[in-house]
C-alpha cells in the first residue's frame, strides 16, 4: 500500500535557485551507468525529471584538451546536469564553466562518493571531514557560474562522525541552492539501512530544497521516505539499475496519487534489447562490454533469469544478446 499522507506541494513544481523543475524525482549520477543511452530510457517515462550525467573529475578535466564522452549532453534531454568532484576549488570553478558550456542546467558537486580512489584524492565523502575545503569549493563554483550550484553528500563519515547538520548548514551558507542527502555514512558504503531520520533533521534546518536519497527502490519506498522526511523530492540511484521505469513511476504517483501498472517481464526484456542496441550504436564494442552488467540487472525476477544472466555476463556481440533476449521474451514463455 502506497503512503497516503503526502503533502500536496509534492505535486507542484520545484524551484532551485533560478530554475523551476516540473518534477520532484531525480535520477542520480551513477558512474558507468548514467550515460546518454541510459538517460534516454529513463527520460521516456519521466520527461520532466532532472537527469545527471556520470561524475566528472575536475582535475582530469583540467588536463584534457578534448572533453570526455561522459560530458556529452543531448540538447533535447532537458533538464540535465553534470556532477563534478575534486578538492581544488579553482579546478572546480574551471570545470563548472566547461560543464555549463555543454548545456548543464545546474552544477552538482559530489561530496558523498565513498569509493577509496575518490576519497583518497580528497573528493567525494572525504569532504565531510574537510568542511572548510567544501565551503571554498561551493563558493568558487557559485562565483564561476550563474546557474544553481547543488551538493550531494552523506550523513557523515562514520557512526562516530555524523556531521551532516553542521555540514549542510555550511553548504547553504556558502551558496548551495539544493542539497541531496544519502542517508548513510561513508563507512556504511551501500550496506545497512538508509537513515532517513537524519534527512528529516536537515529538512527542518535548511531553507533550500532538501532531496532524499537512499533505499528508494519502489514507489512505496519513495512515498514513505517523503512522508517521514518531509523532503522536497527524492533521488533514485540503484533502484533504476535494470529498471529505468522507476523515476517515472514515482513521478506519476506524486502527480496523480495513482500507481502506473508495472512493466511486464516482456516489457523489461524489450527495454533491455533497446538498451543493448543503444550502447552498441553509441560506443561500439566497448558499449557491448559495458552492457553485460546492465543485461544482468534486467534479467531478474522470472523463471530462467539466473541462466539468462549467466549467458549475458559473457556477451560478446549485440546480435547474440538480442537473440538471447528474444528467446527469453518469446510469447511461448509462461511466467
Amino acid at each position: 500500500m502506497v503512503h497516503s499522507s503526502l503533502p500536496s506541494h509534492l505535486a507542484t513544481p520545484l524551484k532551485i535557485g533560478s530554475i523551476t523543475l516540473n518534477s520532484r524525482v531525480f535520477q542520480a549520477p551513477l558512474s558507468g551507468v548514467t550515460d546518454l543511452v541510459f538517460r534516454r530510457l529513463v527520460r521516456r517515462y519521466a520527461p520532466d525529471s532532472m537527469m545527471y550525467a556520470e561524475m566528472v573529475s575536475a582535475s582530469e578535466l583540467h588536463h584534457l584538451k578534448k572533453l570526455p564522452q561522459v560530458m556529452e549532453l543531448d540538447p533535447k534531454e532537458s533538464p540535465v546536469s553534470i556532477q563534478l568532484f575534486d578538492c581544488r576549488p579553482d579546478f572546480m570553478g574551471e570545470a563548472a564553466c566547461r560543464a555549463i558550456a555543454q548545456g548543464s542546467a545546474t552544477i552538482d558537486i559530489n561530496m558523498g562518493c565513498p569509493v577509496n580512489k575518490i576519497t583518497r584524492r580528497g573528493g567525494g565523502s572525504s569532504l565531510l571531514r574537510q568542511p572548510e575545503v567544501a565551503v571554498a569549493i561551493v563558493r568558487e563554483v557559485a562565483k564561476a557560474v550563474e546557474v544553481p550550484v547543488t551538493v550531494k553528500t552523506r550523513i557523515g563519515w562514520s557512526d562516530d562522525e555524523i556531521t551532516i547538520l553542521d555540514f549542510a548548514r555550511r553548504m547553504e551558507d556558502a551558496g548551495a541552492q539544493m542539497i541531496t542527502i544519502h542517508g548513510r555514512t561513508r563507512a556504511q558504503g551501500y550496506n545497512g539501512i538508509a537513515r532517513w531520520d537524519w534527512i528529516a533533521r536537515v529538512k527542518e534546518l535548511l531553507s533550500i530544497p532538501v532531496i532524499a536519497n537512499g533505499d528508494i527502490f519502489s514507489v512505496e519506498a519513495a512515498a514513505r521516505c517523503l512522508a517521514e522526511t518531509k523532503a522536497d523530492g527524492v533521488m533514485c540511484s540503484r533502484g533504476t539499475l535494470g529498471y529505468p521505469f522507476l523515476v517515472g513511476e514515482i513521478d506519476y504517483f506524486l502527480r496523480t496519487g495513482k500507481q502506473r501498472p508495472e512493466p511486464t517481464v516482456r516489457d523489461r526484456l524489450e527495454c533491455a534489447k533497446e538498451h543493448l542496441q543503444g550502447l552498441w550504436d553509441y560506443k561500439g564494442e566497448r558499449g557491448v562490454l559495458q552492457a553485460r552488467k546492465h543485461m544482468a540487472w534486467y534479467a531478474k525476477g522470472f523463471p530462467g533469469a539466473a541462466e539468462l544472466r549467466e549467458q549475458l555476463s559473457v556477451l560478446d556481440s549485440v546480435e547474440a544478446g538480442i537473440a538471447l533476449l528474444d528467446r527469453a521474451g518469446s510469447p511461448t514463455q509462461d511466467w
